[in-house]
């Protein structure tokens, strides 16, 4: 099986590199693996769908 950076993997699917460094982290990248503090990327896997909020509101009440 073929692995990507993470720095390939952000210029493959157009987002920071940041991002991809989180998705890895909440394994919501199915294959991820880690080694030692480097993240390996199935070259096959695809771009996981944006679950942040996008309407701004947030539904947690603050007091």
């Amino acid at each position: 099986m073929e692995y990507l950076s993470i720095r390939q993997t952000a210029e493959k699917w157009g987002i920071s590199r940041r991002r991809i460094q989180v998705l890895c982290a909440e394994n919501r990248i199915p294959g991820v693996i880690r080694i030692d503090y480097t993240w390996a990327i199935p070259a096959d896997a695809e771009k996981p769908s944006d679950a942040r909020i996008k309407s701004g509101k947030y539904t947690k009440e603050t007091t």
